[in-house]
């Protein structure tokens, strides 16, 4: 190792380990977000399986970003001198967090689209009027 790996090394553990503490102050800010959201639904009455959705929308873009920045900081890791063990781990958590995060998104964009559509059947997008002959 050379006297410049190993300053490197140090300082991509210590910014890995800030991204790494990111990722779970991103998911327990939506975890807080998701619970404190759902008390105040149950306590307003307004908790049905729209709310929920809605409810999941939000928590579940937390746990996108937060995968996101667990790959970063596997790919920080990973950068420094890497054997093909560690390489080959990359890949796999790569793969693994690629895949949930895009049924996630897909689920995601579903909802959203689903929320949009004007043939929604919330009490909002009801005609108020008598039905057109």
């Amino acid at each position: 190792m050379t006297a410049l790996e190993e300053p490197f090394q140090v300082a991509a553990s210590y910014v890995a380990l800030a991204v790494e503490v990111s990722a779970v102050l991103v998911v327990a800010f939506g975890a807080f977000q998701a619970v404190f959201t759902l008390i105040g639904a149950i306590l307003t009455g307004t908790a049905d399986e729209l709310r929920g959705r809605a409810i999941w929308l939000k928590f579940a873009t937390w746990i996108l970003l937060a995968l996101e920045f667990a790959l970063a900081a596997d790919i920080i890791h990973t950068a420094v001198a890497p054997s093909w063990d560690d390489i080959w781990k990359l890949a796999v958590i790569a793969a693994v967090r690629t895949m949930l995060n895009y049924f996630l998104a897909r689920d995601i964009a579903d909802f959203t689209r689903l929320d949009k559509s004007p043939s929604h059947s919330s009490p909002q997008n009801q005609p108020t009027g008598p039905a057109s002959p």
